[in-house]
């Protein structure tokens, strides 16, 4: 666990930027709300020119940002993560207002590192990026132009986090939540075992498992909730097939 207030322990990703301006004005909102974790998925360009150039004085934030090769590396460490949309998902979490949604990190990371995941520019997230997050959120803008740029939307989502820290707030609490990476052993141990006991069909395998995803996602499970249901489905898996 960081030292340092909250915002220290709360990490911007953005997946799949195609605009290094867009790069640089994301670290200058970051920068100017107290938040420096910046995480970069597959950029089309970085380091480039123009990302220094909209950073302004935030350059620091650039240089510390970490290149990951994929979400997953970019989550890794962390307790709770939220993928931003601009629209609904089908089988996808319950969304939460940019507000609410700032609440629910701050909360969490006043004791452990949590995500805020931002889109591609142009395309957004899909639905498996974001069935790998811990919730969803919107920003409620106007429906009839509901469009941000990547930057704005980084700036907004900042801002109230920054505006829940200022907040009174309660002591940490001590609850161990589990990692992404132990959430992701446990899916994955899952599916195996539903797999080998038949009730997971192999021709339709994700609407079940992102069902499954959602349900853990709204239990927010500690480390020993994850120990208990591996331990049960390793004891499951040692006794075979029904019959045996």
């Amino acid at each position: 666990m960081k030292t340092g207030g909250p915002l220290s322990r709360i990490r911007v990703v953005l997946l799949r930027p195609s605009h290094p301006g867009n790069i640089g004005a994301a670290a200058r909102a970051m920068k100017t709300m107290g938040i420096t974790q910046l995480r970069l998925v597959r950029p089309k360009r970085f380091p480039h020119p123009d990302a220094r150039a909209m950073a302004s004085g935030a350059a620091d934030v650039l240089e510390s940002a970490h290149a990951c090769a994929n979400l997953e590396e970019a989550l890794a460490g962390t307790t709770y993560s939220v993928a931003l949309s601009a629209r609904e998902r089908e089988l996808s979490h319950s969304s939460l207002d940019a507000r609410a949604a700032a609440q629910e990190l701050l909360s969490a990371a006043r004791k452990d590192e949590v995500a805020i995941v931002f889109g591609n520019e142009t395309v957004g997230l899909t639905n498996k990026e974001i069935m790998r997050c811990s919730a969803l959120a919107r920003i409620p803008a106007d429906p009839e132009y509901a469009s941000l740029n990547l930057a704005q939307a980084v700036q907004v989502i900042a801002y109230e986090l920054r505006m829940a820290a200022l907040a009174p707030s309660a002591a940490p609490a001590k609850t161990a939540y589990a990692t992404h990476e132990e959430m992701e052993k446990l899916f994955a141990h899952l599916e195996r075992s539903l797999y080998a006991s038949g009730y997971l069909h192999p021709r339709h395998p994700r609407k079940l498992m992102d069902r499954l995803r959602r349900l853990f996602a709204k239990a927010r499970l500690e480390a020993v909730e994850v120990n208990i249901l591996r331990g049960m489905l390793a004891a499951w898996d040692d006794r075979g097939p029904p019959g045996k």
